[in-house]
């Protein structure tokens, strides 16, 4: 069964940080693109950053450069989401979806990176406050 599973969400104070993981079975994460995205309450989704098969990075939003780091580690099967200098703009529900299609190529809709993921997550919460 295919399916990806995050985790690492929680409360954390403005200025922490926070590593995601986002876990595969069923596939084999290395061979398909990956891409975290998130959702807070009454926003559409939006594109935080995708590294594609061959680790090329594409970032979607200027206030997380320099302080999110995607990674990936295919032993692991895993794909993470370094957050580090933590804001409380930041708290939402991040996901990880898969997609053999390339990455976005740029900052685009909630709908389109719906449309794109072919393999969601079920999310996880991360809420910064102090």
């Amino acid at each position: 069964q295919v399916q990806l599973a995050e985790s690492g969400g929680g409360l954390v104070q403005p200025g922490g940080s926070r590593r995601l993981s986002c876990v595969a079975s069923g596939f084999t994460l290395g061979h398909v693109n990956i891409g975290w995205f998130r959702q807070a309450p009454g926003k559409e989704r939006e594109g935080v950053s995708c590294i594609s098969s061959s680790d090329v990075i594409t970032a979607y939003i200027d206030s997380v450069k320099g302080r999110f780091t995607i990674s990936r580690d295919n032993a692991k099967n895993t794909v993470y989401l370094q957050m580090n200098s933590l804001k409380s703009e930041d708290t939402a529900v991040y996901y990880c979806a898969a997609d053999v299609h390339d990455c976005p190529a740029k900052k685009n809709t909630g709908t389109y990176y719906v449309a794109w993921g072919v393999y969601w997550g079920q999310g996880t919460q991360v809420t910064v406050s102090s």
